[in-house]
């Protein structure tokens, strides 16, 4: 055999080896609930209008990685920070009547389902009446999803993506949203029958975070939550 051959092959080999023990390259992703306890940078809110506090005593709270609602229903966890382009990866699971949500692009103040835009997050019996988009992975009231995967009391994987006015939302390995939000021109109701903004007049930029709305004292489970902003 050549030598030269020999020695290049040898080279290749323990470059391959040193390689391996590097470091994996930083994804871009961050955490947002990196430890246990009550998340620094998250406000519980009212769920009807986010300026305000929310009623009773609802809390927020993560325990192995996992952040999981308690007391009260009927509030919003928000990001203090505002975020416009994103990556957002977590899953989630709810109870036989549980309700939740997913605030995007939400401005400090209103609802987020109107006045930001709400990714549903519902159990098909908290609402056996409900609307296609008003069930999950909905965007609230406005753009249905393409196809039902939700999994019952049991972990849902979501993937969302924003890009200026371009949105796709990937759950349980389906694509279930992929459009511009620009083309959204259709009305959309308030629960008190008024008028809300059009998707395509919706915010480019505000909070993130999560809704508990479950009845029989239902909670949200939320865990693998990371952001790659950009």
């Amino acid at each position: 055999m050549n030598p030269s051959l020999t020695a290049m092959k040898t080279i290749l080999l323990l470059s391959l080896f040193f390689t391996s023990l590097l470091p994996a390259a930083d994804d871009g992703f961050v955490p947002l609930f990196a430890k246990d306890g009550v998340p620094a940078g998250w406000v519980v809110r009212d769920w009807a209008d986010v300026s305000k506090p929310a009623t009773g005593a609802p809390a927020w709270t993560v325990k192995d990685g996992v952040l999981t609602s308690a007391g009260d229903r009927g509030c919003w966890f928000l990001t203090e920070k505002e975020y416009g382009d994103f990556v957002l990866e977590y899953e989630f699971k709810l109870g036989p009547t549980g309700n939740s949500g997913l605030a995007l692009r939400t401005p400090d103040k209103g609802d987020p389902a109107f006045d930001g835009m709400e990714m549903q997050m519902a159990d098909f019996r908290y609402n056996t009446q409900a609307k296609p988009s008003e069930l999950t992975g909905g965007l609230y009231r406005a753009i249905a999803p393409t196809e039902q995967v939700y999994l019952p009391e049991k972990w849902n994987k979501v993937r969302v993506t924003l890009k200026g006015s371009k949105i796709t939302i990937e759950m349980n390995g389906k694509t279930i949203q992929d459009t511009d939000l620009s083309t959204h021109t259709e009305t959309v109701l308030r629960h008190d029958g008024s008028k809300a903004p059009p998707i395509k007049d919706r915010p480019r930029k505000g909070r993130i975070g999560f809704q508990n709305l479950s009845r029989d004292n239902g909670q949200v489970e939320i865990k693998g939550a990371r952001i790659k902003v950009g």
